[in-house]
């Protein structure tokens, strides 16, 4: 089962939503087609903080997805897999140097992978389950996150360092969760999980309070009835997260940012910009 679909439609509505800061540069506009490594299709999915180094996957003539990184000067780099035969890479550094996605193994099995230049493809493995996918990283490349498969083949948020491995980062009282953004020191982490009735619920994780149910620390801001389900997207300083949830004032599931600063917090509802992509489904390969 993936979650490409929706992963890509979310960021797009995400960013549709949200609305991106407006800027000048005296720089003249220009648009850059990547190319594909011989097959179809090819899509960008990070892009380091200066813009100079663009990652993501495309198909080589065998058919096979595999992750690149790009650069002008060197153009698509293919980063390989673990064994198997394909890659897909979802996340980068600020400064381009550290890669993450997931790649196949010699056993066709999909597992989180950190790539650098000196250390090339590192697998991340897994907590005894058989896949394990890697969405996002801190600015400076230390931290991991995605999602992990344990061995009751349940998947987990995770957050991975060179110091302490991998981390399953809970639940919420259910089975489930998923890791879909970071801060840029990597501290505080953001996905959704399942409570003990099943529903998804948005959290938040930090290294020293572990995870919380946005839906209880935000309750004030929430009208009776309406719901946090999903954190898609922390900023650098951890201070706003969007993502998305039930309205009872409207009765749609609609797009959300949250400013997280101590007094007073708020929560902006952003509409309907986000309701005609999340009903998007995993995609099977």
């Amino acid at each position: 089962m993936r979650f490409v679909a929706r992963l890509w439609a979310v960021r797009l509505a995400i960013a549709l939503s949200v609305g991106l800061s407006t800027w000048t540069s005296g720089a003249a506009q220009s648009l850059t087609w990547l190319g594909t490594f011989g097959g179809d299709r090819s899509e960008a999915w990070g892009v380091s903080a200066d813009g100079s180094v663009v990652v993501g996957w495309a198909k080589n003539a065998d058919w096979d997805r595999r992750a690149f990184r790009w650069t002008a000067s060197g153009g698509m780099q293919d980063l390989g897999t673990l064994g198997g035969g394909s890659s897909e890479a979802y996340g980068v550094s600020a400064d381009g140097s550290v890669v993450v996605g997931w790649a196949q193994n010699a056993s066709y099995q999909w597992s989180a992978f950190r790539w650098t230049a000196s250390g090339g493809m590192q697998d991340l493995g897994t907590l005894g389950g058989n896949e394990s996918a890697a969405y996002g990283v801190s600015a400076d490349g230390s931290v991991v996150i995605g999602r992990i498969q344990n061995a009751s083949n349940r998947y987990r948020a995770l957050r991975w360092t060179q110091a302490g491995g991998m981390q399953d980062l809970g639940t919420l009282g259910g089975n489930e969760s998923e890791a879909w953004g970071v801060s840029a020191n990597g501290s505080v982490v953001v996905g959704r999980a399942d409570d003990a009735g099943n529903a998804w619920r948005a959290f938040r994780w930090t290294v020293s309070g572990g995870m919380e149910d946005l839906n209880l620390t935000y309750a004030s801001l929430l009208p009776s009835g309406s719901r946090l389900e999903v954190a898609y997207a922390i900023s650098l300083d951890g201070r706003y997260i969007v993502g998305y949830g039930i309205n009872a004032t409207t009765g749609r599931r609609e797009g959300f940012l949250v400013d997280t600063v101590p007094e007073p917090a708020s929560l902006t509802v952003l509409g309907v910009g986000l309701a005609g992509l999340i009903g998007l489904k995993r995609r099977k390969r």
